[in-house]
């Protein structure tokens, strides 16, 4: 059957899998409760009846601000079966961003996770004039939950249900479906209007790329109110994928190996903390072991999707010799299948894709934004078109060309409606024949399948961030950002000298590499500053910062740097929630660094210019 609004879906997998068990699963009270193909769809379709009874009419506006797990669904279906805009939101902004997206969106309602987030959101509350009616999904004695829109609908279903088959009816593919509010690291945060073609076409062409199979399963915990995690889920249920909500970031691998689970997505982030803690694990080894968990690392530093078919014997035997004594140990702490494993929101470093792939954890980048219901390019399995360092080749539908300065413009039904209720920014990034500017810049190289002409999209930078020294030559921050990071002693950088003479780096080190290498130096300290301050600390980063140089090109290298105690992360405001850096605050924080790197920079003159503009100029004689 066609599926052009993302409550076909329902329809599809009562078609497709009517005996499907563990479509959503959660875990409550230690046990894993499954929906089954029958009761997601009953419930969704009570949901809908609910709203129906509450009032709400298509266009209206639901705030949804919670945790991964099967209710979030059951709302997400049953408004859009009603026409209701769904307005999924992090749970981590600030009250001032909460305020403006509760009143810019005029929402009537806002179905909240649980007492926690409810706290959290109650200073927004206070602050709105009119504030939406609160539900929360898990009970609390404060509110009513979501179980009452339920009951509410089973209880008026006769009544309601012609309503809902007139609603649905009149819901076309270019409706809207969703708001996506941006994170708003510049501003107050802008509101992507995705319609239901939007989300059905993007989810659609991206499944194909996936060689998961019905009846496999996955482990969901990126936030389901971001457009990637939220797409992924789409996908995985048209595919016959089970769906299973971890309890917490700090329960993954714990749940990973209750479920057994076949993959997962994630940010570089995250995948970057799974590699730190398998090359940590190794510091405690001793002689031939050691050696050997050492050399696994080498092994697969050296794997690549392209060899696959046409590996070395030597490299063949080694890989059987590592995965019996290495790989397949990592593998049993995820539950001991291979894995597939999608990841977008930023670069990823090509010696852990490597590394984890020689492991059997099959790392796959894509490409996309927001505005791009997400994705715009992806790497492609399915069919073996894999390249490490890029995101992939462009999407099945999906239109891309490249403006004269290399920002990466797309066209196609994954292209967002607009902003809502900002049609002026909507006009700046989007030109009238459809074309949206993602203010990305990249480039397509390599090749496959013997058709001409490169075909893989590499992303280089961000348009906004990329600057000028002061000797006229261009910086592209992030590609150097992601260089840096692939160097084991750091956890992340950010690149700066915008007008100056030269570049410079402010480091957040990786601690636990480094506390490894301090042991094996028999060093002594206090704490983390005092090891930063050490003489042999400044000396090896010094030595890291060199061989780093050496990959930059001559206006490129790193002439002075910071190293700095503090994390990086989300929750401290300096990472953005998809863990991008944000520039702004990040230079905030440092412009006293920044000040003593570039305070004995002198400016750059011209000594010619400056004679012409200080010579004494005589006066002309007139001749008679």
């Amino acid at each position: 059957m066609e599926i052009t609004r993302t409550f076909d879906l329902l329809n599809y997998l009562k078609e497709k899998y009517p005996e499907k068990e563990d479509v959503l699963c959660c875990k409550e009270n230690g046990e894993w409760v499954k929906y089954s193909t029958d009761r997601y769809s009953k419930i969704a379709q009570y949901m809908a009846c609910g709203l129906i009874e509450m009032g709400l009419k298509k266009g209206d506006k639901v705030i949804t601000m919670s945790q991964n797990c099967p209710e979030w669904n059951f709302i997400d279906m049953a408004c859009a079966q009603t026409g209701v805009i769904h307005v999924p939101i992090y749970p981590t902004l600030s009250t001032e961003n909460y305020v403006h997206i509760i009143t810019h969106s005029e929402a009537k309602y806002i179905m909240v996770g649980n007492k926690v987030l409810v706290n959290r959101l109650k200073p927004a509350l206070e602050k709105v004039e009119n504030p939406p009616q609160v539900y929360t999904l898990h009970k609390t004695d404060e509110y009513p939950s979501t179980f009452e829109i339920l009951k509410l609908g089973i209880e008026s279903h006769e009544r309601n249900e012609p309503i809902l088959d007139e609603m649905k009816n009149s819901i076309t593919a270019d409706d809207c479906a969703t708001l996506i509010y941006t994170s708003g690291t510049t501003g107050a945060p802008k509101g992507v209007m995705l319609s239901h073609r939007n989300l059905c076409s993007n989810f659609l062409a991206h499944a194909k790329v996936n060689i998961m199979k019905p009846g496999d399963k996955v482990l969901s915990f990126l936030p389901l109110n971001h457009i990637y995690e939220r797409s992924m889920n789409y996908h995985f249920q048209y595919l016959g994928v089970g769906v299973y909500y971890a309890e917490n970031m700090g329960t993954i691998q714990q749940n990973m190996a209750e479920v057994r689970a076949n993959g997962f997505c994630a940010v570089p982030r995250v995948l970057e903390m799974v590699y730190d803690k398998l090359y940590a694990a190794g510091k405690d080894f001793k002689g031939i072991k050691k050696k050997v968990y050492d050399r696994a690392f080498a092994h697969g530093a050296r794997w690549d999707y392209s060899m696959v078919k046409k590996m070395s014997l030597l490299y063949q035997l080694g890989q059987i010799f590592y995965d019996r004594m290495v790989y397949r140990h990592w593998r049993e702490k995820f539950g001991g299948n291979k894995l597939i494993v999608i990841t977008g929101s930023s670069s990823i470093q090509p010696r852990m894709i490597r590394t984890f792939a020689a492991a059997g954890i099959y790392i796959y980048e894509g490409y996309g934004l927001s505005e791009t219901s997400p994705v715009i390019a992806v790497n492609n399995p399915a069919k073996g078109w894999v390249k490490i360092g890029t995101v992939g080749p462009i999407l099945e539908g999906v239109e891309v060309k490249f403006a004269d300065d290399g920002e990466i413009l797309t066209r196609g039904a994954h292209v967002m409606m607009g902003y809502y209720k900002d049609p002026e920014y909507t006009a700046q990034v989007m030109e009238p024949d459809g074309w949206f500017h993602t203010g990305d810049v990249g480039e397509l190289v390599g090749n496959f399948g013997g058709l001409t002409g490169p075909r893989f999209l590499r992303i280089t930078d961000r348009k906004k961030d990329i600057f000028k020294l002061s000797a006229g030559k261009y910086i592209a921050p992030q590609l150097m950002e992601n260089k840096m990071r692939e160097n084991e002693y750091i956890d992340q950088a950010m690149i700066i000298g915008e007008n100056q003479k030269s570049v410079a780096a402010i480091i957040s080190p990786n601690f636990n590499t480094l506390h490894y290498w301090a042991l094996k130096h028999h060093l002594h300290y206090r704490d983390n500053a005092a090891l930063l301050q050490m003489p042999e600390t400044k000396e090896k980063f010094r030595q890291v910062i060199a061989e780093i140089n050496r990959d930059f090109a001559a206006h490129e290298q790193i002439k002075n740097y910071r190293v700095v105690v503090d994390e990086w992360n989300a929750n401290n405001g300096l990472l953005s929630p998809t863990l991008k850096l944000r520039r702004k605050p990040l230079m905030e924080k440092y412009k006293g660094l920044i000040a003593e790197i570039y305070g004995t920079e002198q400016p750059i003159s011209n000594p010619i210019i400056s004679a012409f503009r200080n010579v004494e100029l005589p006066s002309f004689t007139k001749k008679k």
